[in-house]
């Protein structure tokens, strides 16, 4: 059986809840889908103190249950489901899911992007045994041990941080002599004494008897190799948008990620993308709000239109 609605969200994290709260609020008939549960990447940070008005920080669970809470004020609907394929080829786009279609005249998709993984032998062989891309979900288990960070981005420093509360010794692994991350992490990872930086270098190989015990690091200037005893290896190097489902139905650029302009369609009418599976220079829970307000405004403005 096939339902119609004005406006489908696919994605429940920052960018897929606003929108949400948006449309529902303006009386369009609309249908939120998410996967898992709502929240998005965000629920795992232990502490979020740049979003406005939290002077004194929020986690990231919290101020996701917020925006759900508001969501279900405005009375929006929203589905645990998994979209298996879409068809944007006509005025109505088409939703696969595993047991039935929908059509919606707007589609605003907003499923964020996932970890990047290191492609290095023993990181499958050891995620969840050592290897780990969420320090507030699996930190406790290293108390009192020393651990290895991958990566020099704001996760990676903020992360790592965070594990200094259980571990005793954080080795941040970095391929450049600098990080990336803002001034003020920075400043606090540098003073932190827990915090060793082992510089110009990358992790060649996680290795492991039944959990992770040592990952090997090659010094990318001097070539030199050395296996570096940790008890767990935890990875920040990025991420990877979550686009599979949409197959070639709209353009990205080189890394996978949707190419939308100001008003956040993509290069299909109708069809909008906000947060983190957008092309854009900051992925943060501030700007996929914003995207998702907008997607939501100029969805809405689409279907008035009567386009």
């Amino acid at each position: 059986m096939e339902s119609s609605y004005d406006c489908i969200i696919i994605g429940a994290g920052p960018a897929g809840l606003t929108a949400g709260i948006y449309t529902a609020r303006a009386r369009l008939k609309v249908l939120l889908l998410e996967k898992f549960a709502p929240g998005g990447q965000i629920q795992v940070s232990d502490l979020v103190e740049n979003y406005p008005g939290f002077p004194e920080g929020i986690s990231g669970a919290e101020l996701m249950e917020r925006m759900a809470e508001q969501a279900k004020r405005f009375e929006l609907p929203i589905e645990s489901s998994e979209v298996v394929s879409v068809d944007f080829s006509g005025p109505l786009k088409k939703i696969v899911l595993p047991d039935r279609q929908l059509t919606a005249r707007t589609i605003i998709v907003a499923t964020g992007a996932q970890p990047r993984q290191l492609g290095v032998p023993g990181e499958n062989v050891f995620t969840g045994k050592g290897v780990s891309f969420c320090a507030t979900c699996d930190g406790p288990f290293y108390r009192g041990k020393s651990v290895a960070a991958v990566g020099g981005g704001d996760s990676a420093v903020q992360e790592s941080i965070f594990l200094t509360r259980f571990v005793d010794r954080v080795y941040v692994i970095h391929r450049r002599n600098e990080l990336r991350a803002a001034r003020i992490l920075q400043e606090r990872a540098l003073a932190n004494p827990k915090i060793t930086f082992v510089w110009d270098s990358v992790v060649t190989e996680i290795k492991g008897d039944n959990d992770v015990n040592a990952v090997t690091v090659k010094n990318v200037k001097t070539g030199e190799v050395s296996d570096l005893a940790v008890s767990g290896c935890f990875i920040w190097v990025g991420t990877v948008p979550n686009t599979g489902f949409l197959g070639d139905s709209l353009a990205k650029n080189k890394a996978g990620f949707l190419i939308t302009d100001q008003r956040m369609q993509t290069s299909v009418p109708g069809v909008f993308a906000a947060g983190d599976v957008r092309e854009t220079v900051l992925r943060q829970v501030s700007t996929a709000v914003g995207d998702g307000a907008i997607a939501a405004f100029c969805a809405e403005q689409y279907v008035e239109a009567g386009k």
